[in-house]
């Protein structure tokens, strides 16, 4: 579905509890998709894309579901459904807003994605690490 230049998807997780619009400027065949070798996304079997034209906004359903969870350098919160367990998305706060990578697993996209591009962060720093998601992650137009 498209919005103006804009295209947009839905997404949540399992459950419904978290769910998302993710308003981008590119088509999903031609997205980015990572597969972050951390632990955690390994162990979610974590797919994520954003887009730094485009805009996410995020809705909660079940505040008590809303898990917020940090490791490692500690710099963005993982949106965890407290319910079902889905990781949907990572937000890190700024002083220059609110920036998202969203787990493209949960995104209602009739495109397969069996691509993926393996990526490491771990020798970042904490704000080369800010720096990247900045410049790279999906402006957060309201909550989560």
């Amino acid at each position: 579905m498209t919005s103006g230049s804009l295209h947009r998807f839905e997404g949540s997780c399992h459950c419904g509890a978290i769910a998302c619009t993710f308003e981008t400027s590119r088509p999903p065949e031609l997205w980015q998709i990572r597969a972050c070798q951390c632990s955690f996304c390994r162990r979610h079997a974590a797919r994520t894309t954003s887009d730094p034209a485009g805009r996410v906004s995020f809705r909660i359903q079940d505040d008590a579901a809303l898990q917020r969870y940090r490791f490692g350098l500690r710099t963005a919160d993982f949106l965890v459904c407290g319910r079902c367990g889905v990781y949907v998305a990572a937000v890190l706060t700024t002083p220059r807003g609110r920036f998202a990578t969203l787990n493209v697993n949960t995104l209602a996209v009739s495109q397969a994605f069996d691509r993926a591009l393996a990526v490491a962060y771990d020798e970042e720093a904490a704000e080369q690490r800010h720096r990247r998601r900045e410049q790279q992650w999906t402006p957060v137009v309201s909550a989560g």
